[in-house]
């Protein structure tokens, strides 16, 4: 960095048990430098591979115990001379790590310190194979990057805005007090970033709005959003709740549960795994968790076209539902893998609702990857493909609490 120059670059970074993804954003004009992936931290076969617009995919392949030594690689390999973006790990201004779980202690991204890494370890129990990895990537950054500010940005967070008649179970209410069971609801960066982009694309003011967030992917939750703020969200205590994804049940009944420990005669542990990763559509198509294999196979399964049947309506249920929580909307956004690309699973999940005055042009459908609204000229609820990106809305609040 030449002298006098002003560094506005972020490291966003998002730490899972055995992987790590990074981007290197400058927010001066949120243009991504460089983005990555390390993937198998911790056994035989580690590769990282860094993307930069208009250079070839650069990939290492080096064996790295923990996520310590992979942080250490990133920042290498940013800094690199031939494959790197920046000259020093001085221009990096702050880092944003992605948290799964803040619990009640947080309704906004903050500063980490050591009261919040407390409150981390803490909300652990309630996130176990998302948080303790999060947090092992904040350290190691703190060892190698002592003096750069680190800020926590949490998947929970924008959905702590819900009333308690929206987040409360009923089930005995001291359960909620001695052991904080409640919907929490998660991809909260991504329905924020959507909803801001989808009031600029309507040039309105998201406070004046009331929108529907479908974040559709392997993963899926939708969120009803009012004046900017989630009011409810189908991902309740954990991730597992909603409607049916790529490989978890979404929304049961209870019963089943205990039922199938006693009829299979199974652990907790193993009936908590066969619903988050033997379910969903993967379960009921018996084809596979990618609805792309699906869709293939739906012209001749009955059972891959049952598993988007049921996807579809219990979509359009949960938008159904959400108009009725946020009293109208006034547009519906689509997001996420399925979202995003998947011209056929728009239409299926809006079709029947035209009594809504949700209206879809198929000309304008007919789009991947790219924002565009998709509704019909009549149609009174505006209808939007937006491709999330949740890296740079860590970044931008990244931003915004270090007051760069």
């Amino acid at each position: 960095m030449k002298e006098g120059e002003f560094s506005m670059k972020v490291l966003v970074i998002n730490c899972g048990s055995s992987s790590l993804k990074y981007q290197l954003i400058n927010m001066e004009d949120e243009n991504c430098l460089a983005q990555g992936l390390i993937e198998r931290i911790g056994s035989e076969g580690t590769v990282l591979t860094q993307k930069v617009e208009g250079r070839e995919k650069y990939i290492v392949k080096q064996n790295m115990q923990d996520h310590k030594d992979a942080i250490k690689l990133v920042l290498g390999t940013l800094i690199d001379k031939t494959n790197g973006v920046i000259e020093g790990v001085d221009e990096i201004s702050a880092v944003g790590h992605r948290v799964v779980h803040g619990g009640e202690y947080y309704s906004k991204s903050v500063l980490i310190d050591d009261e919040v890494m407390k409150a981390l370890e803490s909300c652990s129990k309630l996130a176990p194979l998302h948080n303790p990895p999060n947090i092992i990537g904040i350290n190691s950054c703190k060892a190698l990057m002592p003096s750069t500010p680190m800020v926590a940005v949490f998947d929970t967070a924008f959905h702590q805005t819900m009333p308690e008649q929206a987040y409360i179970y009923p089930i005995p209410y001291e359960l909620y007090e001695k052991f904080k069971i409640r919907k929490y609801g998660f991809h909260g960066t991504s329905h924020k970033y959507v909803s801001q982009v989808a009031s600029e694309m309507m040039h309105k003011d998201i406070k004046d709005l009331k929108i529907i967030s479908c974040h559709l992917g392997n993963g899926a939750s939708i969120a009803a959003i009012k004046g900017g703020k989630s009011i409810d969200t189908s991902m309740g205590f954990t991730p597992l709740a909603g409607i049916a994804m790529g490989t978890r049940s979404g929304n049961i009944d209870p019963s089943i549960i205990t039922f199938l420990m006693e009829e299979l005669d199974s652990s907790p542990k193993e009936i908590t795994d066969l619903l988050n990763k033997k379910s969903g559509v993967l379960g009921i198509s018996g084809v596979s968790s990618d609805f792309r294999d699906i869709w293939d196979a739906s012209k001749d399964n009955k059972r891959a076209q049952l598993a988007l049947d049921i996807f579809h309506y219990e979509v359009k249920k949960f938008i159904c539902s959400y108009i009725g929580a946020l009293s109208g909307v006034d547009c519906i956004i689509f997001t996420a893998g399925v979202g995003e690309n998947s011209v056929k699973s728009r239409a299926a999940c809006c079709v029947g609702l035209e009594f809504l005055g949700i209206k879809i042009d198929s000309e304008k459908n007919n789009v991947m990857g790219k924002a565009a609204e998709i509704s019909k000229i009549d149609s009174t609820v505006k209808v939007f493909v937006i491709p999330t990106n949740e890296e740079l809305m860590i970044a931008r609040d990244t931003i915004e609490v270090v007051n760069l």
